[in-house]
């Protein structure tokens, strides 16, 4: 039986984030690459994360090249689907929808993945909605739970709607078992530094750890981003802290391996407007960490509150510092929550059960194009 072509117009590393650590699994996937012929477009049009919203001739020139690139490989390759990671709002959603309607020049049926949304905050524009309309018109659209369709409800009926959750590889390293630890308990927060990821609300709860004489150690781990490596620590030395909490830098590799290793506790107050399903998540339940987090995007699919962690309410440092306290103070409960979240890790998101989802979207999609 001849083989499926499809054409993965996707965000492949550099920058690291996300939707680029995701698209580069569906690359390394085997299953995909075995059950479909296929081709890769990086959609990507900048190397390095800060630079993602700044607009310059180079990324321009790239731009137009991208576009050129995808309307002739639509063309010559001639895939049976296009399957494209879509940004939901803004100049990167622009950007995408010009190359969706070269796309669709030739009438291609088109999977969009959404790693972010924003869609629901900009659908009442008037031009934002004209664009989405033409967009979505006769589409198929993923999103990574059930509680982010609202984000696309207005433009995408349920019967054109799939679930996959996000997953990461089985590290092919030891983790070591958890053991009690000794000294102070040790706070990890790895992500980009984005205020709206929670980087202030978690530094605010330490400040009231440490005024009720709270024992611990925090470390935050990640790249710069609207908040630089300098304001972070002109801050953490306002509030007193600076015995306590420390900015470790980017954690790739090894490095990030061994912090979250060293820690007991994963801290993630996220109210980024975008957030979906955060893969550090993941990696904390992968190192059998409890989580601390928020009701944000598809984050209750992961963290089941007081089961493998809390969910707080976003920008409550109060609540946060509760429940660290809760942990801090008891090693059983970490251990348990810790072990609760690594068993639901590996029972719905490893990487294999993610390219399976895709598989299996992608093949019904080609079923139901071939019936209309």
């Amino acid at each position: 039986m001849k083989q499926k072509k499809v054409l993965f117009i996707i965000h492949l590393p550099p920058p690291i984030h996300g939707a680029s650590l995701l698209g580069k699994f569906i690359y390394d996937s085997k299953i995909i690459n075995t059950t479909y012929q296929t081709k890769y477009i990086n959609l990507g049009t900048t190397k390095a994360f800060k630079d993602r919203k700044r607009i310059t001739l180079r990324k321009l020139i790239h731009f137009i090249k991208l576009s050129v690139n995808c309307f002739f490989t639509n063309i010559f390759y001639n895939p049976d689907v296009v399957y494209l990671t879509l940004t939901s709002n803004g100049t990167g959603f622009y950007k995408d929808a010009l190359i969706v309607f070269l796309l669709k020049l030739k009438g291609t049926q088109i999977i969009y993945h959404h790693h972010n949304k924003g869609v629901y905050n900009y659908q009442h524009k008037f031009l934002d909605n004209i664009f989405y309309k033409m967009v979505f018109r006769n589409a198929y659209s993923v999103v990574g739970s059930k509680w982010l369709y609202f984000d696309i409800e207005k433009y995408i009926d349920k019967d054109h709607i799939y679930y996959c959750a996000n997953g990461i590889p089985v590290p092919n390293y030891p983790i070591a078992e958890r053991k009690t630890t000794q000294g102070a308990v040790q706070i990890l927060f790895l992500s980009n530094l984005i205020e709206s990821k929670g980087v202030y609300t978690l530094l605010k709860a330490c400040h009231y750890l440490n005024k009720k004489g709270v024992g611990f150690k925090c470390a935050y781990a990640g790249s710069e981003g609207d908040i630089s490596a300098c304001e972070l620590q002109d801050q953490i030395d306002g509030f007193g802290l600076k015995d306590k909490v420390v900015y470790a830098g980017k954690k790739y590799g090894e490095d990030k391996h061994k912090a979250f290793q060293e820690a007991d506790i994963f801290a993630f107050p996220t109210h980024y407007p975008n957030e979906c399903f955060p893969l550090v998540i993941l990696e904390a339940m992968q190192y059998s960490l409890p989580v601390i987090s928020t009701p944000e995007g598809g984050v209750p699919d992961m963290v089941e509150n007081d089961k493998n962690g809390f969910l707080i309410q976003q920008k409550d440092s109060k609540e946060l510092a509760e429940k660290l306290e809760l942990l801090i103070n008891n090693s059983s409960l970490r251990h348990e929550m810790g072990q609760t979240g690594h068993k639901k890790y590996l029972k719905q998101f490893t990487v294999e059960t993610y390219g399976n989802t895709i598989k299996n979207i992608i093949q019904d999609v080609l079923k139901r194009d071939k019936h209309k």
